[in-house]
C-alpha cells in the first residue's frame, strides 16, 4: 500500500525534482517507508512514490520499478492478489524477476499485454505505467475502486495521484473549488464521481483504464462493471450448491489476503461479515488473530463491542476495544484534510480512530467491507421492495400522521425508521433509495441560497443513476438496488472512508467480500439467495452457520454510525452554536443561513434528530474555513 503521483507536460516544460518530492511527500502517510522519483529522458513525463513495505520488503521492490532495459517504468498502489500464479506463467515467457514483489509482475504483464494487461490482475490497485518507447502514460484503477486515483488535466499537463491534497502543492494545478459539487455533496454526504469538489480534477472512475499520449490525447475505457443477469435470464441454481460455492469463494477470498510480510490483524465489529472473516482467519493463521473494535461510552444503540467481544472470545483473539467520546469531535479537521474537503458520513470518526488503534500492533488489516453491498444487507434494500406494496394514498396518509409525531430521542429508534419509511413511500422507486440515504432532499432548495442555485445548473438529485440505467433495464428490483449500491456509495462512500481512514495511520485494510469472483457469483444469483423476505444475506448466513455465534446471526443489523445527536444537545452544544450561527461563517455565500439556523435550533430543542445534518453542515464550514491553507505546507492541524 502506498501513495503515487505524478505528471506528464505536453507543452515541452518540466518539473523540478525538488517540486516534484515536495509533491509526492503530500502523500507520506500512506508511504512513510521509503521514496521514489522517476523522470523520463527529456523530462516531460515524472512518476513519484511513496512506499509502505507489505511484502518484499527489501529495496529490490521500492518504486518507480522499471524492466530490464528501463523503457517502462510503473508506480502502484495496492495489492496483487493473483500476482504468484502471473509471475510463474510471465517466468514461464521467458521475463526475469529481481524482486518477490507483486509489483515487478506487473511491469513484466505490461510488455506483454501493454493497457489491456489490467484485466488480468486480480487485487486492490492504482498505477501508472510511462511507456518510453511508446511516450505514453497509462492510468488504471481496480474494478470495484478500492484504491484512489485522481487526475488534473489542463492544456499544459495532465498530473495524477492517489490523494487530491497533492494537487494543492503542485505549482501547475489550480484547486479551485468547483460550485457545481456542493448540492451533490448535501444529497449524498460526498461528490458523485467522478466529479470532486475541485474544478478540471476528476476521478479516473473504478475499473477503467487511461492512455495519455505525449501531445496530450486521451484515450479511456472501461475494462470491467458488475452486471447483473436480466430478470428473465437468471439461472436457477440449487440453493445448497449456492451455499456451498459461497462458502468455498469466501474462504478462498480470505486466505488470498493473508499474504503479508508484516503483521497482520482484523477489524472486528460484532456483526455478521467480519465475524465470518475473523472466523476464517482464525482457521487459515497459524497464530492467534489481532482484532480491533471501537463503540460509544453510554450510547448502547451505537455500540457493538460485546458482540465484538463475543465473537473475539468464540475465535480466541488477541482483542483490543477503544470507546469514543465527543472531544473526538476535535478530529474533524483531520478527517477534513485527509478527506481533501468535507465528508458526510461521520463513521469516518471512528474508523480513523480504530485504524489508528490497530496500527500500533498492525500493519495490515482485513474487514468485512462489501458484505452489505454484495449480499443485500441493509435494511434500506428491503424496505425499498416492501415499499412497492403500500398503496400510494396510504402511505401519504401515514406519513402526514407520523410526521406530527415528536422525533425519538435517536435516529436509530424504531419510530424513527417508520418515519422515515412513510416520509419517502410515496415517491417513485429511484426517489425512495434515494432518500433514504440522503441527507437532505426534499428540502434541498431550502438550504441553498437561491443567489447560488442561480449561479449552478438545475440540481437533479438522481443524475447519479443515470450512468447505469443501461445496466439496469430489465432487471430486478433487488439487481438495480444493488447496482446503484455497487456504484455510489460503496464506491463514493465506503471505500473512500476506508481508504483514507486507514492509510491516514498508514494502515493497509483488504476486503474479502469485494473479491472479484465472490462479486460476481453472487450476483448472478436469485435474488431470494439474498434477500430472503426479511433475512438478509441469506446464503452467507448458511454458508457460516457453523461460525456465526446465534445471538450474532439473530440481531438486528446496526451498521457504524455516531451518536451526533445527543453529543450536539449535550457537550457540544456550544461548538455546534458557535460555528454554525457565526454571522461570518463562510458557508452562508452559498448557504441560506436562515434555514441552518432553523436546523440548528430544531435539533437543540429536540423537535427533530438533525445529527447528519449538522455534522454535513459543520465539516462544509470547517473546509470552507480551512482549505485556503492548503496551498502551502502540511496543516498544523493534522494529527
Amino acid at each position: 500500500m502506498c501513495g503515487i503521483c505524478g505528471e506528464l507536460r505536453f507543452d515541452g516544460s518540466t518539473a523540478s525534482d525538488e517540486e516534484l518530492a515536495g509533491i509526492r511527500d503530500r502523500l507520506v502517510h500512506r508511504g512513510p517507508d521509503a521514496a521514489g522519483l522517476y523522470r523520463s529522458r527529456d523530462g516531460r513525463a515524472a512518476l513519484a512514490f511513496r512506499r509502505l513495505r507489505i511484502i518484499d520488503l527489501t529495496p529490490a521492490a521500492g518504486q518507480p520499478m522499471a524492466n530490464e532495459d528501463g523503457s517502462v517504468q510503473l508506480v502502484f498502489n495496492g495489492e496483487i492478489y493473483n500476482f504468484r500464479e502471473l509471475r510463474e506463467r510471465l517466468a514461464s515467457s521467458g521475463h526475469t524477476f529481481r524482486s518477490r514483489s507483486d509489483t515487478e509482475t506487473i511491469v513484466h504483464l505490461y510488455e506483454e499485454r501493454g493497457a489491456d494487461g489490467v484485466e488480468d490482475l486480480d487485487g486492490m490497485f492504482a498505477l501508472a505505467i510511462w511507456d518510453e518507447r511508446r511516450q505514453r502514460l497509462t492510468l488504471a484503477r481496480d474494478r470495484a475502486g478500492k484504491k484512489p486515483l485522481f487526475y488534473y488535466r489542463s492544456n499544459r499537463l495532465l498530473a495524477f495521484a492517489s490523494e487530491m491534497k497533492a494537487f494543492f502543492a503542485h505549482p501547475g494545478v489550480d484547486m479551485e473549488i468547483d460550485a457545481e459539487a456542493v448540492p451533490s455533496y448535501f444529497i449524498h454526504g460526498y461528490v458523485s464521481g467522478p466529479s470532486t469538489f475541485y474544478r478540471n480534477v476528476r476521478q479516473l472512475e473504478p475499473g477503467s483504464v487511461m492512455t495519455v499520449e505525449a501531445d496530450g490525447r486521451v484515450a479511456c475505457r472501461k475494462y470491467w462493471q458488475i452486471a447483473y443477469p436480466p430478470a428473465s435470464e437468471v439461472r436457477p441454481v440449487p440453493y445448497g450448491e449456492a451455499v456451498a460455492a459461497v462458502r468455498e469463494q469466501t474462504t478462498r477470498a480470505v486466505e488470498r489476503r493473508l499474504v503479508s510480510d508484516v503483521p497482520l490483524g482484523a477489524f472486528l465489529s460484532g456483526g455478521i461479515d467480519s465475524t465470518i472473516v475473523v472466523g476464517l482467519m482464525s482457521r487459515l493463521m497459524p497464530e492467534r488473530v489481532k482484532t480491533f473494535s471501537i463503540g460509544f461510552e453510554g450510547d448502547p444503540a451505537y455500540d457493538e463491542t460485546a458482540y465484538a467481544r463475543m465473537a473475539a472470545e468464540r475465535f480466541n483473539t488477541e482483542h483490543t476495544e477503544f470507546r469514543v467520546t465527543p472531544d473526538a469531535l476535535g478530529l474533524i479537521d483531520t478527517l477534513i484534510w485527509h478527506h481533501d474537503g468535507p465528508f458526510g458520513d461521520s463513521s469516518a470518526l471512528p474508523m480513523y480512530q480504530v485504524s489508528k488503534l490497530a496500527r500500533a500492533q498492525v500493519t495490515v488489516v482485513l474487514t468485512g467491507d462489501g458484505g452489505d453491498e454484495v449480499f443485500a444487507g441493509y435494511r434500506r434494500f428491503r424496505a425499498a421492495l416492501e415499499s412497492e406494496r403500500v398503496p400510494r394514498l396510504a402511505a401519504r396518509a401515514a406519513g402526514a400522521v407520523l410526521a406530527r409525531i415528536p422525533a425519538p430521542g435517536h435516529e436509530r429508534h424504531w419510530l424513527a425508521d417508520t418515519q422515515r419509511f412513510f416520509s419517502a413511500a410515496a415517491a417513485s422507486f429511484d426517489e425512495r433509495m434515494t432518500m433514504w440515504n440522503a441527507i437532505f432532499f426534499d428540502n434541498l432548495t431550502d438550504l441553498l441560497r437561491p443567489e447560488f442555485s442561480r449561479t449552478i445548473p438545475p440540481v437533479d438529485p438522481l443524475r447519479y443513476l443515470a450512468a447505469g440505467r443501461s445496466q439496469t433495464a430489465g432487471r430486478s428490483l433487488l439487481s438495480r438496488l444493488l447496482h446503484a449500491n455497487f456504484t455510489s456509495y460503496l464506491a463514493d462512500d465506503l471505500l473512500v472512508k476506508i481508504d483514507r481512514c486507514t492509510m491516514a495511520s498508514s494502515l493497509e485494510a483488504r476486503s474479502p467480500f469485494l473479491d472479484r469472483r465472490l462479486v460476481e457469483y453472487v450476483a448472478a444469483l436469485p435474488d431470494r439467495f439474498k434477500l430472503d423476505g426479511r433475512r438478509a444475506k441469506a446464503v452467507l448466513r448458511d454458508a457460516f452457520a457453523d461460525l456465526l455465534p446465534p445471538a450474532i446471526d439473530r440481531r438486528r443489523k446496526m451498521g457504524f454510525g455516531v451518536p451526533l445527536g445527543r453529543w450536539f444537545r449535550g457537550e457540544l452544544r456550544g461548538y455546534v452554536h458557535d460555528l454554525l450561527l457565526a454571522p461570518a461563517a463562510r458557508y452562508r455565500s452559498m448557504l441560506s443561513g436562515a434555514y441552518v439556523e432553523r436546523l440548528v435550533a430544531a435539533h437543540l430543542a429536540g423537535e427533530a434528530n438533525l445529527g447528519p445534518q449538522l455534522w454535513s453542515l459543520i465539516c462544509f464550514e470547517r473546509w470552507l474555513q480551512l482549505v485556503t491553507e492548503w496551498r502551502g505546507h502540511r496543516p498544523a492541524h493534522v494529527t
